[in-house]
């Protein structure tokens, strides 16, 4: 089967109007945005899930430590857990790779981390960092580097504790003990050691060793917890007497300093990915409450943990500053009567803080708790979590979900990721574009032929003139698909309704993809477009028509 074919002039006439009609960072014409959309199938979201590394929650396993061949089985481990956000449709992973100052990538400031020997500070023989972003990226995947700024060790007995002398030989903290503190106090049940956020040298450090990761790998995002100060134990005090006495910068309050410092690391931190690389997005996982109206008005309708007070994360300042590109409240509680922090109440709270800055709202889910009785009677209730994803809808100013976390996406429980899957994530979606990173325009890709073959409809592509002159550089491609013959309009492709995938750039002039979902003997109508690195997307191309 032929596809459309372009004289030279018609192709002359695409690239002009596509350089005249592309905008850099703006994927919706004005035109598009009067579209009548379906709201279950949102042509942008973001959608990942969390997979942690510490005390290997989700990768690698701990069985894969004592396997024959240890990398061999964490790369299938990893591939599985890939093979379940392909299968969900999501289009992000949030990867742990530095749990406690350390790393899973060879560092020339910290230690390799324990979860993948089971030995402080051992070289695994490979480079996991480098084949997670590449695997990721083969499935199309952004891939977000989850660090933990502060935490150095675990509580015995699986980890250090508060003991230097068990952290990894030539680790930066036995080097340096004065930058670390324990908390609750060394000899207490939970005990573990923290780098002290109130000192420079230490908040110049974790920065270097992260930006480490930043420069040497194609990463699209990074991304950080909500592990500022350690939440408080009992009635123990962080002992930063002396450091506050030394570092105060003039300020009096030992509360407003503390947060300073943890303004200090995100701003800063901020500075550094946009200096070495403007297109890699930084975002802040909180905790969900940032503070009670009770205590400001400002605040939530709510009665629980203010994050603002208990780990000195002042979120709010963030976003209004601009200091991250996206915020990921862990909102882990359900919809109900509950007056601590009720879902309900919480997420239009987030929506009007984020609206009116260029941060993007996603929202952090509770999956562990689907179906765990020690969670209550709400979270037996197998609907919960895609009755959070419907109230979502009606707050634009959420884009997106991050499901905590991936053994726990996979358990199923109550059949709730089942549920939520086909309610809201039945069709692929882009990623939202972040119009204030930069970006150059995109033209249309041009289809070169379209054929049925055994396994599918073969497409193939070129992307004119590819990262030239003014033009962007296609990452990745959208594939639209169309029942017969016929011509999309405008309002074709304003949601995911035709989009049947998303492809990652391949080398080389010529792109190539299978249709496996085909039906024999259908006429089909494709269009394609191209996406650039922070998901800003090309006019479409003129269709192609499948005939027989």
């Amino acid at each position: 089967m032929k596809a459309l074919r372009l004289t030279a002039a018609g192709l002359a006439a695409i690239l002009l109007g596509s350089l005249a009609a592309a905008t850099p960072a703006n994927a919706t014409t004005p035109s598009a945005a009067a579209c009548a959309t379906n709201p279950a199938t949102p042509k942008r979201q973001f959608r990942a899930m969390w997979i942690s590394s510490v005390v290997n929650i989700d990768w690698p396993s701990k069985a894969s430590q004592t396997s024959p061949d240890r990398v061999a089985a964490q790369q299938a481990e990893y591939r599985g857990l890939l093979d379940l956000a392909e299968r969900l449709h999501h289009n992000a992973v949030v990867v742990q790779v530095r749990p406690t100052a350390d790393a899973l990538w060879p560092s020339a400031y910290e230690p390799w981390s324990e979860y993948l020997t089971g030995v402080r500070g051992q070289d695994p023989g490979w480079d996991p960092l480098a084949f997670l972003v590449e695997e990721s990226h083969r499935r199309n995947l952004e891939f977000h580097a989850w660090f933990n700024p502060y935490r150095v060790s675990m509580p015995a007995p699986g980890g250090a504790g508060a003991d230097l002398g068990q952290l990894a030989p030539g680790h930066p903290a036995r080097q340096h003990p004065d930058w670390t503190f324990a908390y609750p106090p060394a000899g207490v049940a939970g005990s573990r050691l923290y780098y002290n956020p109130g000192i420079p040298e230490v908040r110049e450090f974790v920065q270097t060793a992260m930006m480490d990761a930043v420069q040497r790998y194609d990463i699209d995002g990074v991304h950080f917890d909500d592990y500022f100060y350690p939440y408080p134990s009992g009635t123990h005090q962080v002992p930063d007497d002396a450091t506050f006495a030394t570092y105060n910068r003039g300020f009096t309050d030992r509360a407003d300093w503390r947060r300073d410092n943890i303004n200090l690391l995100i701003q800063e931190m901020n500075s550094k990915i946009k200096a070495a690389k403007p297109w890699v997005k930084f975002g802040v996982s909180p905790f969900g409450i940032w503070r009670n109206a009770s205590a400001d008005p400002l605040g939530s309708d709510t009665t629980g943990s203010q994050s603002y007070d208990i780990i000195s994360a002042d979120t709010r300042k963030w976003i209004k500053q601009e200091w991250i590109d996206y915020v990921v409240p862990q909102l882990y509680w359900y919809i109900g009567q509950y007056p601590a922090a009720d879902y309900a109440r919480l997420v239009p709270w987030w929506a009007e803080t984020v609206r009116g800055t260029r941060v993007q709202l996603y929202i952090g889910q509770a999956d562990y708790k689907s179906g765990d009785p020690a969670y209550g009677p709400y979270w037996q209730n197998p609907r919960e979590l895609s009755d959070h994803l419907t109230l979502n809808r009606s707050y634009p100013e959420v884009q997106g979900n991050v499901h905590f976390s991936a053994v726990q996406v996979r358990a199923n429980r109550l059949g709730a990721t089942d549920i939520y899957a086909a309610e809201h994530y039945s069709r692929p979606a882009l990623v939202p574009a972040m119009p204030h990173l930069p970006a150059k325009p995109l033209l249309p890709p041009v289809v070169t032929r379209v054929a049925r073959q055994a396994d599918g409809v073969r497409l193939t592509w070129r992307q004119p003139a590819d990262g030239k002159g003014p033009l962007g550089t296609a990452t990745s491609y959208a594939i639209y698909r169309f029942d017969g013959t016929t011509l999309p309009g405008q309002c074709a492709t304003a949601d995911a309704t035709h989009l049947v995938d998303t492809v990652r750039a391949a080398s080389g002039g010529t792109q190539s993809w299978v249709d496996t979902s085909a039906e024999p003997g259908r006429r089909y109508t494709y269009q394609l477009t191209a996406l650039d690195r922070t998901a800003n997307e090309s006019p479409t191309s003129p269709p192609a028509f499948l005939l027989r």
